[in-house]
């Protein structure tokens, strides 16, 4: 049954990637009445647990409950929002055998399906303006479609003519196409749709692939479509082929893509040359710089049969420079050059050196055309023919310009994901800490591998910093999605862990203040679903040397013993962040000193964690304790991993050896709540600091000691523990049962007290106070005079 406060109680939507992140679901008991009512149905339709419990479900379904016993499967619906405006939705129910209640989900497009998961890419592609891209949900009714798209429509057709056209192969209509692509998922590619009688380019090259949402179902198609010529069969097979182009974000093999595709379905030989800002990665300036500026250099040559002449110009090599004449005029506008034999000899000059370089033997016909997008010139491609006589038609030029627009467009797109990719890899290194620290607690060795690939970066990090009483925090994470905006996300966590941490915050309830700040910030993104994470937060105490940690949905770490044993730590991972609504538990776990802790996030174990996890405790135990440091057990270990050289996800690896503080270089004494043990407490110190050599010390902190162990007999009771350290800086203590935290106040010229932590202030390079399983502790560091401080 439903729980008795629907709307307090109602499962949190979930975050950080869950495939039902945002689904809203309503629970109907066996007389169709609404017992549960989740908050992502609230958000969708506007009532309330509250209002809606105990409420049959037509009065707030409508039409859809009268229906539920025959949409198992899913089926479009239109729901009534409290406003009365229209929400469309998939319906589904679900029930349990033997049980009457019905789980009702809505599915919304929109917010939670694939559109949503992958609207980056959806963006973009209907953001195209050289391709016409259309979008239709799985009924096969139309959805939406860019400009160029509705550029190619032809004047006073239907709503629906793209489904309406016929294959020029004879295969059905484009309608019929889109639904098997939406029935079996096998997507069409470049298939020629005629335009009809009267049109010039006669036909349409068409594309299309089904989209499923995050619980595999599907959701509709993608169309993508461009202009053909009327052709035969060859030409048809390659615009089929220039799909191909684009495949990679590598601009070379853009170039190399175009001429498999220039060679053999337009001539014997094709040619692609890059200007040196391209081939540097940098973005080219609008307009053509002219052959000087542009420095071109040859990338990309194919041949019909053999390989590349070496009289010819070879990738690689520069492009000599050619008079700019009227003929090639097409490059500063962006056209196409058609040449026969004698006009490519008179372009050149007739300068037989030239002619030689540029032209293969036995050239009858040339073709070029300039690389353009968005005003910028990235290159130049040319093709010539000469096995044959034929020269190039209006079909051929049109295909020429086509497939170079093609280039153009995925060398422009190439450039784009690397500027932000670079952007974010600047910020996010910029954001980490140093990639070794060592410290009193531990020597640390951090490393990030960005994704490579197509990838953009995510939000993963590390972080490791000093506590207070010479512990130390480690730190691991991972925010949902890639790119500037994870990036961004990790920042604001990083800082926020930072400043929980100083406020000395247990880890279990550090993730719980963090978890409430990523709840917040999913209300202010314009997405909510992209905000969220897993972290891991460990605090290690060298005098205790014991080490607490929680974890927010991250994978626990890897121990390495100085014996060379490896281990997982057993922890209990919490929910990830944004979740809510749950505790997080903490591990505590003695660590003897050279102990090496290995955190890490998912993309060191790749797609297979199981596996990711067996070779990663392989490795450990394999390179056992031959490491000097963890600097030198983290590059080992990148360099056994199979996913480092080139990451499908961030890898961000996090190894802390622990040290310990010798126990002749600690002091404990517990005293009962009586003033009179305040002069044994100094007499104590005293003797300590004394046997230690650090006189200089003896009057600030016997004064430390005497105004906190004062203050806590007289406000706090029994009993009080005073605890020294010896090491970078003198640390003292002093822990009491009460859970009250003292404040800095300044005094009036009359007040009797109030003075005693304000000399503690000033006597004192840092001070502070925690919280404790029996109280608080209130801890103070000092500075060691230089002869003693160890190095």
């Amino acid at each position: 049954m439903g729980p008795s406060n629907p709307a307090e109680n109602a499962e949190p939507r979930p975050r950080g990637g869950s495939p039902l992140a945002g689904v809203a679901a309503a629970l109907l008991d066996a007389d169709g009445r609404i017992v549960w009512w989740s908050r992502a149905a609230q958000r969708l339709l506007g009532w309330t647990g509250e209002e809606v419990t105990g409420r049959p479900a037509h009065e707030v379904l409508g039409e859809v409950a009268a229906d539920l016993d025959g949409a198992p499967a899913g089926r479009p619906a239109r729901l009534r929002h409290r406003s009365g405006r229209v929400v469309e939705a998939d319906v589904r129910v679900s029930g349990a055998d033997g049980s009457a209640e019905r789980l009702v989900l809505a599915l919304v497009p929109d917010e939670v399906c694939g559109w949503d998961q992958d609207r980056d890419i959806a963006r973009a592609l209907l953001a195209q303006d050289g391709i016409g891209v259309a979008q239709y949900d799985i009924t096969g009714r139309l959805v939406r479609t860019n400009g160029a798209m509705e550029a190619l429509r032809p004047p006073g057709a239907p709503e629906d003519w793209l489904s309406r056209l016929a294959a020029r192969d004879g295969g059905g209509t484009a309608g019929e196409a889109f639904e098997d692509v939406a029935a079996t998922g096998v997507p069409l590619a470049g298939r020629v749709y005629e335009l009809g009688p009267g049109d010039g380019a006669a036909g349409l090259s068409v594309s299309c692939f089904r989209i499923d949402d995050v619980l595999g179902t599907p959701r509709g198609v993608m169309v993508e479509a461009s202009r053909v010529a009327r052709a035969g069969p060859h030409l048809d097979a390659a615009y089929r082929r220039a799909f191909e182009i684009g495949q990679s974000l590598d601009v070379v093999q853009v170039a190399q893509d175009l001429t498999r595709v220039l060679v053999p379905a337009l001539g014997d030989h094709a040619t692609v040359d890059y200007p040196e800002d391209v081939l540097e990665g940098r973005d080219p300036v609008p307009g053509y710089p002219g052959q000087e500026a542009s420095a071109p250099r040859r990338v990309a040559v194919r041949t019909s049969d053999g390989p590349w002449p070496a009289r010819l110009i070879q990738v690689g090599e520069a492009i000599p420079r050619v008079a700019e004449t009227p003929e090639i005029a097409a490059k500063f506008v962006g056209d196409v050059l058609v040449a026969d034999a004698e006009q490519a000899r008179r372009i050149l000059g007739d300068d037989p050196e030239r002619i030689t370089r540029f032209l293969p033997e036995g050239t009858h016909a040339s073709l070029g055309c300039p690389l353009y997008r968005r005003g910028r010139f990235f290159g130049y491609a040319a093709v010539y023919r000469t096995c044959g006589a034929t020269p190039f038609d209006e079909t051929d030029i049109r295909l020429m310009h086509d497939l170079c627009a093609r280039t153009a467009t995925a060398i422009d797109n190439a450039f784009r994901f690397a500027r932000e990719h670079q952007t974010a890899v600047v910020l996010q290194r910029s954001l980490l800490p140093p990639a070794a620290t060592r410290s009193t607690a531990a020597e640390t060795a951090g490393f990030y591998l960005p994704a490579g690939g197509s990838v953009s970066v995510g939000g993963d990090w590390y972080d490791a910093f000093d506590l207070s009483s010479l512990r130390v925090g480690l730190v691991v994470g991972d925010v949902v999605g890639h790119g500037l905006e994870a990036a961004a996300t990790m920042a604001r966590l990083r800082t926020a862990v930072q400043t929980l941490a100083e406020l000395d915050l247990p880890p279990d309830e550090l993730l719980a203040r963090l978890d409430d700040l990523v709840r917040r910030m999913q209300i202010e993104a314009e997405y909510p679903d992209t905000v969220g994470g897993s972290c891991l937060f460990a605090v290690y105490d060298p005098v205790a040397r014991t080490c607490r940690m929680a974890s927010a949905g991250h994978p626990p770490p890897a121990l390495v013993t100085p014996a060379g044993e490896v281990a997982f730590v057993p922890l209990t991972p919490g929910p990830l962040l944004g979740v809510g609504d749950h505790p997080f538990e903490v591990t505590t776990l003695t660590l003897p000193p050279g102990s090496t802790l290995v955190c890490y996030t998912d993309g060191l174990l790749g797609r297979d964690v199981a596996a990711g996890s067996e070779r990663l405790k392989a490795d450990l135990a394999d390179l056992g304790r031959d490491y000097g440091s963890p600097a030198s057990l983290g590059d080992a270990l990148l360099a056994r991993n199979p996913h480092a050289e080139n990451p499908g996800d961030d890898i961000t690896l996090l190894l802390a050896r622990t040290h310990a503080v010798p126990e002749e270089s600690t002091a404990v004494w517990e005293y009962p709540a009586d003033l009179a043990a305040v002069s044994e407490a100094r007499a104590d110190v005293q003797a300590r600091l004394t046997e230690w050599g650090l006189d200089e010390l003896l009057f600030s902190t016997e004064l430390i000691v005497s105004e906190l162990v004062t203050n806590a007999m007289r406000y706090a009771g029994g009993p009080i523990t005073v605890r020294l350290f010896r090491d970078r800086v003198l640390v003292c203590e002093v822990s009491d049962p009460s859970s009250t935290q003292p404040r800095l106040r300044r005094a009036l010229v009359t007040d009797e007290g109030g003075r005693g932590l304000f000399l503690v202030a000033q006597l004192t390079s840092r001070w502070g106070s925690r919280y404790t399983t029996r109280g608080k502790t209130i801890w103070t560091e000092q500075e060691l005079p230089e002869p003693v401080r160890p190095r």
